[in-house]
């Protein structure tokens, strides 16, 4: 939850270690991160060592109210009393699924109204022709994938391929980002890798658990955007 802020364990450090490496030739232009320890305390890799890191309270974990600090057998044991089952049940003090909802489709809008942004002021330094005209090196190689090869990154009738205006990386928590994923399933409609399974879908993010997604944003705008989840929740690096 968001109460007990406890710093990452010697296996959490090993673990962001892990991730870091698993994302070292990967160049982000923006890092955001949850400002609760565990979180902040993740490094960067070696792309982004001029990068600022920005903090955000809309990346907190789920608040759990009077159930924070105790163990998941007592939320469930609360849930049970209450009739209900984890995790809709709320615990008194705590947010609901919506509440959590909420603050993700909030911090995704402004990911988009930034994205925007940097599109227009690329535009204007150097023209939109310049932004096919990039070599390989320019671009971000995914351990999983390589973005030149995704469908629809074209850019246009040249061929080349598009580098992307922005390859954002948010650092958050288990039960928010299934929130997140659930915003982006049911009411954005993002397409899903044909493998994954609805205990997939459903389930929280192990430890430093890495999902990418590529987004669109038609025309600039940022009423339809266009998401497909290239992998969820991948842990191949642990």
């Amino acid at each position: 939850g968001q109460g007990v802020d406890e710093p990452l364990s010697a296996t959490g450090f090993r673990q962001a270690d892990a991730a870091g490496l698993f994302l070292s030739n990967v160049k982000f232009t923006h890092v955001f991160s949850s400002d609760l320890l565990r979180a902040k305390q993740a490094k960067k890799n070696k792309f982004c060592k001029d990068l600022e890191i920005k903090y955000d309270a809309r990346l907190r974990e789920r608040k759990y109210g009077v159930a924070e600090g105790r163990p998941l057998t007592d939320l469930k044991a609360m849930a049970k009393a209450a009739g209900e089952q984890c995790p809709a049940f709320t615990p008194s003090g705590g947010e609901t699924l919506d509440e959590v909802r909420e603050r993700a489709k909030d911090f995704f809008e402004f990911l988009c109204q930034l994205a925007v942004e940097v599109e227009q002021k690329e535009q204007e330094m150097h023209g939109a022709a310049s932004r096919s005209s990039g070599t390989s090196e320019e671009q971000s190689v995914f351990p999983w994938t390589n973005h030149c090869s995704e469908p629809g990154l074209s850019s246009g009738n040249s061929g080349a391929p598009k580098i992307l205006d922005a390859n954002i990386l948010v650092v958050s928590h288990g039960a928010y980002m299934r929130n997140w994923l659930g915003y982006f399933v049911s009411d954005l409609k993002c397409t899903l890798p044909a493998n994954l399974t609805k205990s997939q879908l459903s389930s929280v993010s192990p430890n430093t658990g890495v999902s990418h997604f590529i987004i669109k944003l038609q025309n600039g705008s940022m009423l339809e955007p266009e998401i497909r989840c290239v992998c969820l929740n991948q842990d191949s690096h642990l």
